[in-house]
């Protein structure tokens, strides 16, 4: 087994699975084929592996850290950048209930790590919830890079979504920054908020900025419609 491998069978037994050890990693050789799928340019091993370490080095923040690192193996299981809405969280959601089901893992717990992935829809939390919150700041540290590791995750980003126009895509971007940007803290977990927020609200803002140039030269280079002479009937 990879390393990865091992880390998807102690978080698989911890969280009560029953399968035996083959089964397991089985089941992690997939998931890591899954995540190596050639559609994804982001959301890939790298992006599992980042998550993974965040959530283990602030374990101790999850009332329940085996499921918060099942969530995230199973988080992004299903990924298609032409999927509307939330579909692919869904999906992975749904997905993660029937395979952690099929490894043995109680009802309740399958059903758990299934509601932290669609969590990630849309990264909002409850009250009391400290798995989910773990599982959102983890998903969401690259907001909070060094510029050139940012750069190199918005241009991830855009490649994933090549199939889509540019002034679409800057629309719709923006409208995922301007979002965030809204919320009253991206971070909640305190120690990862108090490292990583600031950061992450100027990488953001600096994006929005850039959309924003870029939709302005979009408009400049596009040729103007002639206007009709004002002599003309």
């Amino acid at each position: 087994m990879t390393s990865l491998e091992d880390r998807f069978v102690g978080a698989a037994r911890g969280a009560g699975a029953t399968a035996d050890e083959a089964d397991l990693a089985a089941a992690g050789a997939y998931l890591l084929s899954r995540w190596s799928e050639p559609q994804r340019q982001y959301h890939d091993v790298s992006h599992l592996t980042a998550v993974l370490d965040i959530v283990d080095e602030h374990a101790a923040l999850a009332r329940h850290a085996d499921r918060v690192r099942l969530a995230t193996w199973m988080h992004d299981a299903v990924y298609d950048p032409r999927a509307l809405g939330d579909a692919n969280e869904r999906d992975s959601a749904d997905f993660a209930e029937g395979l952690l089901t099929t490894l043995g893992t109680p009802a309740e717990v399958a059903a758990e790590v299934a509601r932290l992935v669609g969590l990630t829809a849309g990264h909002a939390t409850g009250d009391d919830d400290p798995d989910g919150e773990l599982l959102c700041d983890a998903d969401l540290a690259i907001l909070a890079a060094d510029p050139e590791r940012y750069a190199a995750y918005t241009e991830a980003i855009r490649r994933e979504y090549a199939h889509v126009p540019d002034d679409t895509f800057r629309a719709a971007r923006a409208q995922v920054l301007v979002s965030l940007l809204e919320l009253p803290a991206i971070y909640r977990n305190e120690p990862l908020r108090e490292r990583w927020e600031a950061r992450a609200r100027e990488n953001l803002e600096q994006e929005l900025r850039k959309l924003a140039a870029g939709r302005e030269m979009l408009r400049a280079a596009q040729p103007r419609r002639p206007q009709p002479r004002r002599d003309l009937p």
